[in-house]
Formats: structure tokens, sequence, C-alpha cells
């Protein structure tokens, strides 16, 4: 005989289903924040490479990129510098690095002066340099 008191469980059924609701939750939210993230990964410097005849890159060389901007802000891969202090860094960067060759990256509306300027940095450092464009479209 009992007495008010229940015992644990005797009138709560058993689930066995799993409620999988907040783990939908969370993967939606996890597939957001990549949708978001994922273009800011990918990484370089955007600019409007010019389009030539031109051949592709070896792919045997691990490419070292320097970025000149139509505003005259140098990219060193990544890293953002000034005319000036691209002009006053690089010899040294050049002299560290182990890098073979340097692929010079120029807007399309970049300044003349301002990509001869870089041209020469990387000249005076002796590392042999390239400029990068994109391939013209063979139907125009």
């Amino acid at each position: 005989m009992r007495r008010g008191r229940r015992l644990r469980g005797d009138d709560l059924p058993v689930r066995a289903d799993i409620n999988v609701t907040s783990l939908v939750d969370v993967a939606f939210v996890l597939l957001v924040i990549f949708i978001i993230t994922a273009p800011i990964l990918q990484g370089g410097v955007e600019v409007n490479i010019p389009r030539g005849d031109i051949k592709p890159l070896p792919s045997a060389l691990e490419p070292f990129f320097v970025t000149l901007q139509p505003d005259g802000m140098v990219f060193v891969e990544q890293s953002g510098l000034t005319l000036q202090q691209f002009e006053e860094s690089f010899p040294q960067l050049a002299a560290a690095g182990t890098f073979e060759r340097v692929y010079i990256r120029a807007d399309s509306l970049a300044k003349l002066g301002e990509l001869m300027r870089v041209m020469t940095t990387v000249d005076l450092t002796g590392k042999p340099f390239a400029l990068v464009a994109e391939q013209r479209d063979p139907l125009r």
C-alpha cells in the first residue's frame, strides 16, 4: 500500500526517440557561419589585373606575390605597406627570404611611375621578377 508517495518512474513512460531539433539548429548555424566566412578566408589582395596573351605560371616554383593597388598601396603577400615602406623594407625581406622569383601583380589602373618604383626596388635586390596578367579571352 502506497501513501501519497509514488516511486520514481511508476507513471512516466520511457521514451526511446532522440530529439534532433537542437542538433539541426547547431548544424544550420555552423553552415551559415561557414558560408559567410569562406569568401573572407580565400585570401589574396583584390586587384584588376590587365589581360594579355601570356603563358601560365610554372607550377614548380612557390609564388611570391607583390601587389600594387591603384591607390599606391603595396602588398607583400598579405601585408599592406606604403610605397616608401616597401622600398625601405623589401631589400631585407629579399635577403632573408627563400623565394626564387617575385611576381608583381599591378592593378590595371595603377600609376606607371609607382609600378616602375616597385620593379626597380625588386630589381635592386637581384631577385628575378615577372609581371602577372590574366589570359585574354580567345573570342575577343
